[in-house]
């Protein structure tokens, strides 16, 4: 299924490495594929002399479409995800289906799962080795719950902004500025997102710290920023709001990248276009080419897009300010070429952006030119449809941060034990009444949603420092077990005697 060309072959050995089945090995400094390759295409698309093509596939195999790939699996052996085998001719599923065993249902875990107060307003009993401010009791049914609160510094801690829109903010690893000052950087994309992660202890340490605390706790608290990215784009964000950039107020996130358009709007777009290119800066569908596409009209259109194959109907193309986030500003560029000995004179072209805002009809002529033309009644009617399958794009943001360290004094005279505790589930870590997802591993290092937040929850330090509300909730018998201080519990109603509290409701 691969065949090696011996001249270009320099026997790197780069094809061993991403061959996901373990078929090729370097003999006498020249690549060999095993007869057991399944033709995924690995060795050719990392092959940086060419030396590699992938040929039409003969002999004893079974054709998986369980995804793009295609592998043609030989008779008793795996395709390259390992899911699958040909056993006899069969696709076979290589592990049985998991079903989770019943739990037992806790009802101490429930009951400890939101706190009796929250640390915002709680102050902080400084300096760490004092007891916590607040280390409230209450009892829950047939359960005594405690709560210990406090308003603490927290240096080791980070903003995760999630960005939902389809174009380009920055390159992964850019710096994110504020008033010209290095507060954070571009992280990996996700889906329809880009992620920034601010802050942290070597840029709250650094000489720019105030600034990144100022902008964590602005951010966390719902407020207006302003920020840019080198070589990249401005941004005005604020949780809970569209995101505008460049001074574009993005309202739509993508409904799916460009192949999963191909999927999501097959029967849709079948009777309406001969093809479709779907532009989307991480995959670009092309629609006969994808295995939806291909089902619904019956094989390749002789339409190619400009992007760089990844697999059958999925491309590759550009980061830039166009049509999907990619490079394309005029939609005709997004088409690289016409094969007239497949397409025919009159066949229409729809080139769309996944957002569905905006698309364009092309119309191929005797001389296999795409000819733009005026969009039909029909296929407005779809991108109408299409585009209303799109989510509202919005900023969130995660508190990211670790609490490991002396404020857990304030807790227990035992600080290693709260940490066990919490990585156990015996004790529930929250902030400002939001759950928090623990991260595995040593530590206390969590991630918890603002927007379940209570209103308002951070400060800052000069320190510099985050001053963030940080709730432990567990039972009584479990605070005794860890050592905490049981002379500084009180109860909730003596805490509400003191008459300086509001009532808030916590959000789920």
């Amino acid at each position: 299924m691969i065949s090696v060309n011996n001249e270009k072959c320099i026997g790197c050995g780069v094809c061993v490495q991403v061959c996901p089945v373990g078929v090729v090995r370097v003999e006498g400094k020249l690549a060999v594929i095993g007869a057991e390759c399944v033709g995924c295409g690995s060795c050719v698309k990392y092959c940086k002399v060419g030396a590699m093509t992938l040929d039409s596939a003969e002999g004893n195999f079974f054709l998986c479409k369980n995804c793009g790939v295609n592998c043609k699996i030989p008779e008793g052996r795996k395709g390259a995800c390992k899911r699958f085998s040909n056993i006899n001719g069969t696709l076979v599923l290589n592990r049985p289906l998991q079903i989770p065993m019943d739990a037992e249902f806790s009802q101490e875990k429930t009951k400890i799962s939101k706190p009796i107060v929250s640390a915002v307003g709680a102050g902080a009993a400084y300096p760490d080795y004092k007891p916590a401010p607040y280390i409230v009791t209450e009892n829950r049914g047939d359960i005594d719950v405690v709560t210990v609160v406090t308003e603490a510094p927290v240096s080791y801690s980070s903003m995760m902004v999630k960005i939902d829109t389809n174009a380009h903010i920055g390159d992964d690893g850019t710096v994110v500025r504020r008033s010209g000052r290095d507060v954070g950087m571009v992280t990996t994309e996700q889906y329809g997102s880009h992620i920034l992660v601010l802050g942290g202890v070597n840029k709250v340490k650094g000489s720019d710290g105030m600034f990144v605390v100022r902008t964590m706790v602005e951010i966390g608290n719902k407020d207006r920023v302003e920020l840019t990215v080198d070589n990249g784009v401005k941004l005005g964000i604020q949780v809970g709001e569209h995101p505008v950039i460049n001074g574009f107020e993005d309202d739509k996130m993508r409904v799916g990248c460009g192949g999963a358009c191909c999927g999501l709007f097959a029967k849709s777009l079948a009777p309406l276009v001969d093809e479709a290119i779907i532009l989307d800066h991480h995959i670009t569908g092309l629609f006969t080419m994808h295995p939806a596409g291909a089902e619904m009209k019956g094989g390749f259109s002789g339409v190619t897009p400009v992007g760089r194959l990844s697999t059958p109907g999925r491309y590759f193309f550009e980061h830039g300010a166009g049509w999907g986030g990619t490079a394309i500003t005029d939609p005709i560029d997004a088409i690289k070429e016409i094969d007239m000995s497949i397409a025919k004179a009159g066949m229409k072209i729809l080139v769309a952006e996944t957002t569905w805002r905006k698309i364009a009809i092309f119309e191929i002529d005797s001389n296999g030119k795409p000819i733009r033309i005026e969009i039909p009644e029909d296929i407005e009617a779809f991108r109408k449809m299409a585009a209303g399958c799109c989510e509202e794009s919005r900023v969130s943001a995660m508190y990211y941060a670790g609490v490991g360290g002396s404020a857990r004094a304030g807790v227990t005279t035992d600080p290693i034990k709260i940490t066990k505790a919490v990585h156990r589930g015996e004790a529930t870590l929250s902030i400002a009444g939001a759950p928090a997802y623990v991260m595995p591993g040593g530590g206390i290092t969590f991630l918890a949603d603002v927007e379940k937040m209570i209103d308002r929850p951070f400060n800052y330090t000069p320190s510099p420092a985050v001053v963030a509300p940080i709730e432990y909730t567990m039972s009584v018998e479990t605070y005794r077990k860890i050592n905490g201080h049981i002379e500084a519990m009180r109860s909730k109603q003596e805490v509400l005697s003191e008459g300086r509290f509001e009532r808030v409701q916590l959000k789920d």
